[in-house]
């Protein structure tokens, strides 16, 4: 991780609950007999169950986040349905609500939540969780926007050809705008120190 300056949008996306490897289960070999004779799975089966072993990791962790959600809604006396989905190599969890207490001001509250969540699936399951946690629509509704505001980023670089810098952002929004950007064809990466980072929009290079 650099010191304030310009990183890659990969990097950047990496930054939101340090995304490393380090979360992965390295304890896979339960049920193994060392004396076994057998040929281990290979190929197109190998892959076929690491993949179901991969999914069935991530239903464990929105599983663990949701009873600890549910439990968290008793005590605070909210209503609440909780939906849970992977996606792509993420456990998602959304607490359906008309309340936006669990919110906050910018997310701030959602935000905290969603380590107390994470921080629950790691005691339940003993490794880290890139578990991704949205209330009352908050995310999806700040995706949109954030799509939005890149583009408009985006037709300025165009029209100009002079970079453009976004409103600092946390990892999840800055995410969302390195892959619109990305997906445009331009180049952007990321300056500054949380939670003043932001996003630079720059010509292809």
């Amino acid at each position: 991780m650099s010191e304030g300056g310009p990183v890659s949008a990969d990097e950047d996306a990496d930054d939101d609950a340090e995304d490393d490897s380090d979360d992965e289960d390295e304890d896979d070999t339960e049920g193994e007999d060392d004396d076994s004779d057998e040929e281990k799975p290979a190929g197109p089966v190998a892959r076929e169950r690491s993949s179901s072993s991969a999914e069935d990791s991530l239903i464990e962790e929105a599983d663990a986040a949701a009873d600890y959600l549910e439990e968290l809604l008793d005590i605070a006396d909210l209503d609440g349905d909780i939906d849970t989905y992977s996606e792509g190599d993420r456990a998602h969890v959304s607490v359906v609500t008309d309340s936006e207490v669990l919110v906050g001001r910018d997310g701030e509250v959602l935000e905290a939540l969603q380590e107390l969540s994470r921080l629950a699936v790691l005691t339940t399951t003993g490794h880290r969780s890139r578990l991704m946690l949205d209330v009352a629509g908050h995310r999806e509704k700040r995706r949109k926007e954030l799509q939005l505001l890149a583009q408009d980023a985006i037709n300025d670089v165009n029209e100009t050809g002079e970079p453009v810098r976004l409103a600092p952002m946390n990892p999840f929004e800055r995410k969302i705008v390195h892959d619109a950007v990305k997906a445009a064809g331009l180049f952007s990466e990321s300056e500054g120190e949380e939670p003043r980072r932001r996003v630079i929009v720059q010509p292809a290079k």
